[in-house]
Parts: structure tokens; C-alpha cells; sequence
């Protein structure tokens, strides 16, 4: 392979990489039925005019299985986390003691359940998309090099690793989609 191959090739793989992060992001905020401080990861408050995220400005725990623990840094700050929360639309509701505020996750109905099964497929797909869209413009670029000079032995060679790199990323979706959905059925 050539420089200009490597350095295309190299790029696919991060783009990609990318991808699987930004699903693995989306998947960590779909609640499955278990107290799980990445659900508050979308959720915003305006501290002293700066919007910054939930955990910059308190500590996060889960002190079992269905309680989330928000303990502000400052508390007067308590009742802005409160509304950031209920605007937030997570499907919780507070619970502020003045001091802290509580998450109790109520356990998921079976619709519920298969409800974020489909939504958490839909992410997967859109992932792959994602992994298909990168490999079209690599291959794209790789047909651009071929035009310019480059060997048709050395183009053909680039674009069956392209295509082994989509397929690994594809199967690391797929497991990434099962082990959820396994997460989210898991009574």
C-alpha cells in the first residue's frame, strides 16, 4: 500500500471509530430499568451563565439499584438541577430533601422494555449507515488515487480492506445492540 492509501485507510478506521462511540453515547442515555448515572448525561444546567452538564456541577451516584443520587457542589444550586431534570423530560421524577435530590427508577413494563429495543436498534442502524457512508467516501478517494496514477492491483487490494475494516465495524454494532438489548430484557 502506499502512503496516501495508508493515510485514507487510517482515517476510515478513526471515522468509524467515531461512529461506535457516538452509538455507544446514545445507548448509555436509553434507561434500562436500572439507576444508571449516564442517563443524566443530556441534562443541563446554567451555572453563573455557563451551561455546563449535570456531573461538572454535582456528584452523580446510584446507591442501589433503582436510586440515583444528585449531590450538588453548592446548594443553591439544588432547585436549578431540579428544573434541568424535569426539562430534561428523562421520565423521572425529583425528589429534593433541601440537600439532595433523588431519582427512584421505577422498574419497565415489557412495552416499555421492547419499546427501548427498537429505539436502541434504530441507533445501531444509524451507526451503520454511519460505517457505510465512510466506506462509499474511502473507496471514492481510493477510485480518485487510481484515476491519478495509482495501481489497479493497489486499488483493488485498498478496497477489500475497506471492506474487511466495514465489516469489523458492523459486527462490533451487532454486539454492541445484542448486549444492550440483553441489558434492557433483563428483568
Amino acid at each position: 500500500m502506499t502512503e496516501e492509501v495508508n493515510i485514507y485507510l487510517d482515517d476510515a478506521r478513526e471515522r468509524m471509530a467515531k461512529a461506535i462511540k457516538h452509538l455507544e453515547i446514545e445507548l448509555a442515555t436509553l434507561r434500562a430499568g436500572k439507576a444508571d448515572p449516564n442517563i443524566l448525561n443530556g441534562v443541563y444546567v446554567d451555572y453563573y451563565g455557563v451551561k455546563s452538564q449535570l456531573g461538572q456541577v454535582s456528584n452523580i451516584n446510584t446507591t442501589d439499584a433503582r436510586t440515583i443520587v444528585i449531590q450538588p457542589w453548592e446548594k443553591k444550586m439544588i432547585d436549578v438541577i431540579e428544573k434541568a431534570i424535569m426539562a430534561a423530560n428523562i421520565g423521572l421524577m425529583p425528589v429534593n430533601n433541601g440537600e439532595i435530590i433523588r431519582l427512584n427508577v421505577p422498574p419497565l413494563t415489557e412495552e416499555r422494555r421492547l419499546e427501548l429495543v427498537k429505539k436502541a436498534k434504530v441507533e445501531g442502524e444509524n451507526a451503520k449507515i454511519s460505517i457505510r457512508a465512510i466506506r462509499k467516501d474511502t473507496n471514492t478517494e481510493i477510485k480518485q488515487l487510481e484515476k491519478n496514477g495509482l495501481s489497479e492491483d493497489i486499488a483493488k487490494d485498498a478496497e477489500e480492506l475497506v471492506q474487511k475494516i466495514t465489516t469489523d465495524f458492523t459486527k462490533t454494532i451487532d454486539e454492541i445492540i445484542e448486549h444492550k438489548e440483553k441489558d434492557i430484557l433483563t428483568v
